[in-house]
C-alpha cells in the first residue's frame, strides 16, 4: 500500500515526503549505478539550478527529447521544483514533426540526446525567439557501456555549454527554493492525436497524475521496497506516470535501461530484482523470442502489467507458460494521465464468451465509466457503445485548444473513441477503436476480433487487420501476420483458422505473412502504415 500522504497536493510535496521518509533507500538504477533518494534529490536540485540558469521560471515548459535515461526523471523533478512543466517528446521525432510540438507547447528549451543535438537545433532554428537546446549523454550516470545499447563507439565529450552534465557539475552543491505548484498546475504536456484531428497537448496536472499514482499503487500492490523496470518509454504517458512518477513518490526503485531491448531488459530484471513493470504486450512478446533469458529474470516479479495495445488471450498464455508470470491487463489514455482501468492484482481477466476478447480490467478507485450508444445515452450492461470516463484522473483539457477539449471532453467527461462492453460485474472489454471499424457489405467488422482469432494459431506472434477499399464490398478485410521464431503457417492455414471461428464476412480476403509489423516506439501497431 502507498505511504504517500494524502495531504500532498502536488508532485513536489509527494517527492519531498518520499525523501524524508527513506532518504537512503534506492530511487534510481541505471545499469551499474544506483542513486539513493537523497542523491537523486541533490542531483535534481543541481539540475533545477542549471535550468534556472538557462532562464527557466515558474509556468515555463521545457521539452524532454530523451530515451529512458536518468536525466529524464531527474529533469521532471527539477522542473517541478521550479514550478515549470515537462513536455514529453518522442526522441524519434525530428525536423518539422518535432518543431511543430515545440512551437505548439511554447517550450522555452529542449533537452535532447547529444547524438541529436545538431539535428534538433537545426529543426528548431537559431533566431532570437528560438528555444535553447542542450544535449544529455545517454552514457552519463553509468560506467558499464553495454555495447548492446550504446554500440562500440567511444564517448566524446561535447563543449561544456552544450552538455547537460557539465551544466549540472557547475552547480555542484546548489539548492533551489522548491515551488508549491498546487494540484491544478500542469506537471507535463503529453501530445496525442486524441480521438480526432492533429496532435494536441493533454494538460496532465499534478493532481491528475497523483490521482493515478495513488489508485494504481493501491490496485497493483505498489509500495516501499519495490523495484519497477521502465518497460514503457518515459516520453509516453504510461512510462512517464505508471513506470516513473509512481515509483518516485512510492519509495520504489525505478530501473532504467535506455531504449527497450528485450535481452537487456531481462538482464535488468535479474540484476535488480524487478518486482513490477508495465509495457505493451509487444514488448513481452519480444521477450518470448530471447533464446536464453536469465533463469532468475522473473523470480522476484509480483506484478506484471500490460497496456497500450490489446492483448490476445493466447499471448498471455504463452508468457505464463514460458516465464511463470501472469500478465495483468491495464488501460488508460493520455487524457486520463495513464492507467485508470486494470485487472486487480492476483485476479485473472475473464474472456468475453461472445467475442473472445480478454477484459482490460475494472475501473480504478475514483474513475467512473459509462458506455454510450450512438444517441449519446448510456446502454445496458453487456451492450456495445463508446466508453466514457470521468474522475480526477481526467485532464482539464488540451493546451490552448478549447474547441478540441469541448469535442473530446464535453462537461469534463472524456469520450474515449473506444468501443467497449461493461458486464454486470464491472469488467470492461474493449471491442476496438471506432475509427478502425471495417464495413464489409454493410456488416461491421472489428479488427480486434479477427486478430484474436488469428492469434489462436500457435505460430502467430503478432497480427494486425485493416480494411482496404473494395469496389464490390465497400471494404475488404486484410490481415498481416508475423510468426514466432521457427514457426510456419501459410496464408491459407491462417485464413482457415479465422473461418472456423468467425462469420464468413469477417474472414480476411488477403493474409500477408511478414517478418515484422510496423509499430510506434510505444509498441502499438501502426495500422495506418498497413493501410497505406
Amino acid at each position: 500500500m502507498s505511504e504517500t500522504r494524502t495531504v500532498d497536493t502536488d508532485l513536489v510535496a509527494a517527492w519531498r515526503d518520499r525523501v524524508a521518509t527513506a532518504p537512503d533507500r534506492p530511487a534510481l538504477a541505471y545499469f551499474d549505478t544506483v542513486l539513493s533518494a537523497a542523491e537523486a534529490d541533490r542531483l535534481s536540485d543541481e539540475l533545477a539550478a542549471a535550468y534556472a540558469g538557462l532562464g527557466v521560471t515558474a509556468g515555463d515548459h521545457v521539452g524532454l527529447h530523451l530515451q529512458n535515461v536518468p536525466w529524464f526523471p531527474l529533469s521532471m523533478l527539477a522542473l517541478w521544483k521550479l514550478g515549470a512543466s515537462a513536455v514529453l517528446l518522442n526522441p524519434m521525432y525530428r525536423g518539422e514533426e518535432l518543431a511543430a510540438l515545440v512551437v505548439d507547447s511554447e517550450a522555452v528549451g529542449v533537452v535532447t540526446d547529444l547524438a541529436e543535438l545538431d539535428r534538433t537545433r537545426a529543426a528548431l532554428g537559431d533566431g532570437p525567439d528560438a528555444p535553447w537546446v542542450v544535449g544529455a549523454s545517454s552514457r552519463d550516470l553509468q560506467t558499464r557501456d553495454d555495447p548492446r545499447v550504446f554500440g562500440d563507439s567511444p564517448h566524446t565529450a561535447p563543449p561544456a555549454e552544450d552538455d547537460l552534465a557539465a551544466l549540472v557539475r557547475a552547480q555542484e552543491g546548489a539548492t533551489v527554493e522548491h515551488a508549491s505548484p498546487g494540484g491544478d498546475a500542469i506537471a507535463m504536456l503529453c501530445y496525442t492525436s486524441g480521438t480526432t484531428g492533429r496532435a494536441k497537448g493533454a494538460m496532465n496536472t499534478h493532481a491528475g497524475v497523483l490521482a493515478v499514482c495513488r489508485s494504481y499503487a493501491e490496485w497493483t500492490g505498489f509500495g516501499p521496497g519495490g523495484v519497477c523496470f521502465a518497460t514503457a518509454p518515459l516520453f509516453h504517458i504510461t512510462g512517464a506516470v505508471i513506470n516513473a512518477v509512481v515509483s518516485l513518490v512510492h519509495d520504489t526503485t525505478l530501473v532504467l535501461a535506455h531504449r527497450f531491448a528485450p535481452a537487456v531488459a531481462l538482464d535488468a530484471f535479474a540484476e535488480h530484482g524487478v518486482t513490477t513493470t508495465i509495457g505493451s504486450i509487444t514488448a513481452f512478446s519480444a521477450m518470448l523470442e530471447v533464446p536464453d533469458p536469465p533463469a532468475d529474470a522473473f523470480t522476484s516479479m509480483t506484478a506484471m502489467y500490460s497496456g497500450g495495445a490489446p492483448i490476445p488471450p493466447s499471448t498471455v498464455e504463452r508468457v505464463e507458460a514460458r516465464f511463470g508470470v501472469y500478465v495483468h491487463n491495464a488501460y488508460g489514455m493520455t487524457e486520463t494521465c495513464s492507467g485508470v482501468i486494470a485487472v486487480p492484482l492476483g485476479e485473472r481477466a475473464p474472456v468475453d464468451p461472445a467475442s473472445g476478447t480478454l477484459s482490460v480490467g475494472k475501473p480504478l478507485p475514483g474513475m467512473t465509466l459509462r458506455v454510450l450508444g450512438s444517441d449519446g445515452e448510456p446502454v445496458a450492461a453487456g451492450e456495445q457503445g463508446e466508453l466514457e470516463m470521468s474522475g480526477p484522473q481526467v485532464v482539464p483539457g488540451y493546451w490552448r485548444r478549447p474547441d478540441a477539449t469541448e469535442e473530446a471532453m464535453p462537461g469534463g467527461r472524456l469520450r474515449s473513441g473506444d468501443v467497449a462492453v461493461v458486464d454486470d460485474e464491472g469488467w470492461v472489454y474493449l471491442v476496438d477503436r471506432l475509427k478502425d471499424q471495417i464495413n464489409v457489405s454493410g456488416y461491421k467488422v472489428w479488427p480486434r476480433e479477427v486478430e484474436d482469432a488469428l492469434h489462436t494459431h500457435p505460430a502467430v506472434r503478432e497480427a494486425a487487420v485493416v480494411g482496404r477499399p473494395d469496389d464490390y464490398q465497400g471494404e475488404s478485410v486484410v490481415a498481416y501476420v508475423a510468426l514466432v521464431g521457427g514457426g510456419s503457417a501459410t496464408p491459407d492455414e491462417l485464413t482457415a483458422v479465422v473461418r472456423e471461428r468467425l462469420a464468413a464476412y469477417k474472414v480476411p480476403k488477403e493474409v500477408h505473412v511478414v517478418e515484422d509489423l510496423p509499430k510506434t516506439q510505444t509498441g502499438k501497431i501502426r495500422r495506418a502504415a498497413l493501410r497505406d
